[in-house]
């Protein structure tokens, strides 16, 4: 009888952002909302980094040796993300300077999670304030 457990897709994933969410925390993030849902998507973390306003789309790997999750934030994922920006600009967000679109990654590696930021990792398209 096999007795793997499986541990499911969405635990994976709430793992990883958390692990994105100390990470942040630790760089002197503040952090100002997880998982912000509108019917079009989700931003999985809004922080502010001084005058910066922050959305970021957190990537697990899916298997040891998947090296780059953030490939899987395509087109189609980065519409869903501005627009939920934009939505979240329009409700009554804190003052802020600049705004930027970053993606954390969590790759396992012999076992270990390696977190990598990147920062202004793709911009929203062309008038997207105005959608």
């Amino acid at each position: 009888m096999n007795h793997t457990l499986k541990i499911s897709t969405k635990a994976v994933g709430d793992r990883g952002e958390n692990l994105a969410v100390d990470f942040l925390i630790q760089k002197g993030y503040v952090l100002l909302q997880r998982n912000y849902r509108k019917r079009y998507g989700e931003v999985d973390i809004i922080a502010r980094e001084g005058g910066t306003l922050i959305f970021c789309e957190v990537k697990r790997s899916r298997y040891e040796g998947d090296s780059h999750p953030e490939l899987r934030v395509d087109r189609k994922k980065q519409i869903k993300i501005t627009r939920c920006a934009r939505s979240y600009l329009s409700d009554d967000p804190p003052a802020f300077e600049s705004i930027r679109f970053d993606i954390i990654t969590v790759t396992s590696r012999q076992g270990r999670d390696i977190i990598e930021h990147i920062e202004n990792a793709f911009w929203p398209p062309e008038g997207w304030e105005e959608e």
